[in-house]
């Protein structure tokens, strides 16, 4: 499968998750998720099942641990990539606070846009404005073989 034919499947699928409900640890489609359960559902539906299932997590764990937990497991599974070259169909993850882990995750869909799950939101897409992009800290890209 080419590159291009992979982002649009992750594109079609990431769309597909807009608007359920934000729900912490959640990742069923139309029922609750939060940011890192989009993720979790996405590759579900191109691969089939997750490779890992993390364990529970409180809604400040980055900051309390202090480690790029989210980032480590990204790249057990994805492919990292600079952050210039992010694009279309790739997850980015981004850091709230200057020193702080990242702790949010969202698909690139277009230029200046992602879906994402954030808290008390359902999934939408966004545009990624100035203040997501001064806190992006790591890009990702799902693996071709889908």
């Amino acid at each position: 499968m080419t590159a291009a034919a992979c982002s649009e499947r992750v594109i079609m699928a990431a769309r597909g998750w807009i608007g359920t409900p934000y729900g912490h640890q959640a990742s069923l489609k139309g029922i609750g998720c939060d940011c890192l359960g989009l993720v979790r559902g996405i590759w579900r539906e191109l691969h089939g099942r997750e490779p890992e299932i993390p364990p529970a997590y409180s809604p400040d764990w980055a900051e309390a641990s202090g480690r790029e937990t989210l980032a480590e497991a990204a790249g057990r599974h994805l492919r990292p990539i600079a952050i210039a070259e992010a694009g279309p169909g790739d997850v980015l993850l981004f850091a709230y606070q200057p020193h702080a882990p990242a702790r949010h995750c969202a698909v690139q869909v277009a230029e200046r846009r992602m879906i994402h799950a954030i808290n008390a939101h359902p999934v939408a897409e966004v545009s990624i404005v100035p203040w997501w992009r001064n806190r992006l800290r790591f890009a990702f890209r799902f693996p071709a073989e889908i």
